[in-house]
């Protein structure tokens, strides 16, 4: 497969013109691209930063679209399904172009190919930085006994809440804060995209995010409870009230991710109704 078959655009419109029908064909597998392209779209192309973001389709000599790429710097190329000879193209062309990569993300034997091919194109070296399950609602249980208290869709007022639960959440999983937490929150606030849990006394004491929804999908992200209110029902309870509330919209592919390294919300989210799709890797080039 000639790397030529990667063609590679700044421009969100033409990738979307190309690729739209594609990614709406597997929206669970797609949900990355499909959620993160709708946001640029929304909030515009500097949303994670100055570097403008990079994508790509592969196409086969009908012009069918094979596979396709979406890389928002500082986070790692994100790669759609795709074999050992599509992710050698790739990595031949994005290496030719001197395009920076730092880390690969995507279905686990996709990220590896790439991987592999990139190191062998390159001489860098990669490792895996995470493991990551995509699971889809099936059949909604909520988990007993319910923790006193109710749910509601967080408004303007909890602004600076959402501001302080975000920064927390990506300290606590150990990633980078590469986005504005401010403007995730009036992001989420515009479109109702985060449900709070408060007990009786109205205090807030978890939260549960959900992306808008792109080719019949939505993404729950981010759950988070302070420390100091775990392991109180909070967060399953939260979780599947968002669950809930997306599945009765009408929404067919409700789905979330988790860390295959902590067995806790993996177990919380099986208990919920959530079943697993496919196994992703992120991984990491260099030092």
């Amino acid at each position: 497969m000639h790397p030529d078959g990667w063609h590679l655009t700044h421009d969100l419109d033409e990738f979307l013109a190309r690729t739209g029908g594609f990614l709406g064909s597997r929206p669970a597998l797609h949900t990355v691209p499909l959620t993160v392209t709708d946001a640029l779209r929304t909030r515009g192309p500097n949303l994670f930063g100055e570097r403008a973001p990079l994508f790509g389709a592969l196409e086969d000599e009908s012009g069918a679209v094979l596979a396709a790429l979406l890389h928002t710097p500082p986070f790692p190329v994100h790669l759609t399904p795709l074999g050992t000879r599509e992710a050698e193209a790739l990595a031949a062309r994005l290496a030719d172009l001197g395009h920076p990569v730092t880390g690969v993300s995507g279905e686990r034997d996709a990220a590896a190919a790439f991987a592999a091919a990139w190191q062998r194109r390159t001489g860098t070296a990669g490792r895996i930085h995470k493991n990551q399950r995509l699971y889809r609602l099936a059949e909604l249980s909520v988990p007993q006994p319910v923790p006193e208290g109710r749910a509601r869709v967080a408004g303007p007022a909890d602004r600076d809440l959402l501001v302080r639960w975000k920064a927390s959440f990506m300290a606590d999983v150990g990633e980078p804060l590469n986005q504005d937490p401010g403007g995730w929150a009036d992001a989420r606030i515009g479109h109702g995209g985060v449900t709070l849990w408060e007990t009786p006394d109205g205090t807030p004491v978890s939260m549960a995010g959900v992306t808008p929804e792109a080719a019949g999908q939505v993404r729950v992200a981010p759950v988070y409870t302070p420390a100091d209110r775990r392991g109180r029902g909070y967060a399953g309870a939260v979780t599947a009230e968002v669950s809930r509330a997306a599945r009765e919209a009408g929404t067919a592919e409700v789905l979330l991710f988790t860390d295959l390294a902590n067995p806790t919300s993996n177990g919380l989210y099986r208990r919920i109704g959530y079943r697993g799709v496919a196994d992703f890797a992120v991984w990491e080039f260099g030092g």
